[in-house]
């Protein structure tokens, strides 16, 4: 919602300073690519704990669970 806000107030702000049309979507064409960016970047660090502990847990299962096979003739 906050976004949504930025770009608004972003629109009206240029349009208040006598800001061409197109410069005006093109300055919010960037500032929204920026937020889009900044976004991504906050959901991977948000997310890094959660990924480093599956990698931990898979390393785990793998390292103490790993079921044991037969030899080859298992396999045939």
């Amino acid at each position: 919602m906050s976004e949504i806000l930025f770009v608004v107030g972003f629109f009206i702000m240029l349009l208040m300073t006598g800001i061409s049309l197109l410069g005006i979507i093109a300055a919010l064409l960037v500032a929204t690519l920026v937020m889009f960016i900044g976004g991504f970047f906050a959901i991977v660090i948000k997310l890094l704990p959660w990924l480093a502990m599956a990698v931990a847990a898979v390393w785990l299962y793998r390292t103490f669970c790993k079921p044991h096979t037969q030899g080859k003739k298992g396999l045939y």
